[in-house]
């Protein structure tokens, strides 16, 4: 059975992994730097790995370090779930640890800057990690290697929690001066006859805007794929293709003197995006805390984008 001395030393093994550093690693915990040294000493008797060795001037985890970096936080946290009362709540500054949070570049550019400065304010201790969306697989939830997965309604397992963010829809952008924006209103006709840039993380060249042509008896030709929203209002700002993009990420554009957006001529419908999370957290006081952030940085679920 575990004893108190096995549990410090697992705070201490996970502030090792955390920080790869002995200085870091006690400032972490509150200790002297000869006492991390000592805890690291016998976590290496315990293991049977050296678990930091020197690289130049800086200390580098070993590859087993690396190995159990993921499941000795996933243990701590399940015994932080364990030890509170259930329901109980967490004060913010005194977290000390990573988040991870998986979401598209759409997300990121709309709504990261806003989170990240909400969480200083309220948890200078607490540091957030985007990890990019090349899929909708849930296993890095069920594996603990996601805290949030950020995405569209549809996208989980039937066993991971789900709830609603706000609501979307695309918004057509060229760039300023484009022939679409001189003469009559932009039809469902004119919009078609242009050439398109559309975002796709696995090359798809059709989507529900096209559906919504097809049922109107339109095509559209797709001259470009990209893989981000980035990179297809960069292609739009240069020629005179014509993007697709969320209308959040646009209004959070840097760069929008340059670009014009308008509805689409033609009925499309919204998107939900919601967080996405494995039910072992769902009563983590930490986690709780991190979903309401997300909750309140994004705009209330019955507004429309505009």
């Amino acid at each position: 059975m575990p004893t108190e001395s096995d549990l410090n030393l697992l705070f201490a093994l996970n502030a090792l992994l955390a920080e790869g550093s002995v200085a870091k690693a006690a400032e972490r915990l509150g200790l002297s730097e000869s006492a991390m040294s000592r805890q690291l000493a016998r976590l290496r008797e315990s293991t049977g790995d050296q678990l930091l060795v020197r690289a130049g001037r800086a200390m580098v985890l070993t590859p087993h370090a690396l190995a159990l970096r993921d499941r000795v936080r996933e243990l701590l946290q399940d015994s932080r779930a364990v030890l509170q009362p259930a329901g109980s709540s967490v004060d913010p500054r005194m977290l000390r640890q990573m988040f991870t949070i998986r979401a598209n570049d759409g997300f990121i550019e709309a709504f990261a800057h806003q989170l990240v400065a909400l969480a200083a304010r309220e948890a200078p201790g607490v540091r957030l990690r985007f990890a990019p969306k090349p899929d909708k697989d849930v296993r890095p939830l069920r594996e603990g290697l996601l805290d949030l997965d950020v995405g569209v309604l549809g996208e989980a397992g039937p066993e991971v929690r789900v709830q609603a963010l706000y609501r979307d829809r695309f918004v057509a952008v060229v760039r300023q001066g484009h022939p679409l924006l001189a003469g009559p209103d932009v039809t469902a006709e004119r919009y078609a006859a242009c050439d398109h840039v559309v975002t796709s993380r696995h090359g798809r060249t059709e989507g529900p805007v096209d559906d919504a042509l097809a049922a109107a008896g339109l095509a559209r030709n797709v001259a470009v794929v990209v893989p981000s929203f980035g990179t297809a209002l960069s292609i739009a700002a240069a020629t005179d293709l014509v993007a697709l993009i969320p209308s959040s990420y646009f209004e959070h554009l840097r760069e929008r003197g340059t670009l014009h957006a308008f509805e689409l001529p033609l009925p499309t419908r919204q998107i939900t995006v919601s967080q996405m999370w494995h039910p072992r957290l769902d009563r983590d006081p930490a986690h709780r805390w991190l979903r309401a952030l997300v909750r309140e940085v994004c705009p209330p679920l019955d507004e429309e984008r505009g």
